[in-house]
């Protein structure tokens, strides 16, 4: 279940990245049916490094800023996304729990992780509202612009992998 779930993430930064062709490379593999086939951390460590790599990559190569700004942008860029780690990190724990549980959730455990997962969109809209003052401080308005469009764009993609993979809590 998580192995696919990582899978359809890494896909998806693909196809941002590098667009359709990679999409037919990709070969996704099969869901396991034992439960003791999840992803080690270790796995979902080096993933999450690869894709704030990419991130970073997508970005630069979109705002397409001077040195100048670079050498101002680029270390807010770096405080914004080490914070946005530490909201990922709940929202991994988050998703490695839910994997290890969906299907013998009770109800309560079922509002809780929903309370949960709301709390770490919260997190990341007010990381993000923080940020919005930072940004304009070392680019001009269309390009702070820019960058968040491009930051919510990765991060919507990244939402709808992780949200398509994951199965519903089994009602019954």
């Amino acid at each position: 279940m998580v192995k696919k779930l990582v899978a359809m993430v890494v896909l998806g930064v693909s196809w941002m990245l590098f667009g359709v062709p990679s999409w037919a490379q990709t070969v996704m593999p099969q869901e396991s049916s034992s439960r003791g086939s999840v992803i080690s951390t270790q796995d979902v460590d080096l993933l999450r490094k690869d894709l704030r790599a990419k991130r970073k990559e997508l970005t630069a190569a979109n705002l397409k800023l001077t040195d100048a700004e670079g050498e101002r942008f680029w270390p807010v860029y770096d405080q914004y996304i080490k914070e946005l780690i530490a909201i990922n990190d709940k929202k991994f724990a988050l998703i490695q729990d839910y994997a290890d549980n969906y299907r013998t959730m009770t109800n309560d455990q079922a509002l809780l992780f929903t309370r949960q997962w709301l709390d770490v969109d919260i997190a990341s809209t007010q990381l993000r509202q923080k940020y919005v003052p930072l940004v304009a401080k070392v680019l001009d308005g269309r390009e702070a612009a820019t960058f968040f469009q491009l930051d919510r764009r990765i991060a919507m993609m990244i939402d709808l992998q992780v949200s398509s993979q994951m199965p519903l809590v089994d009602s019954k």
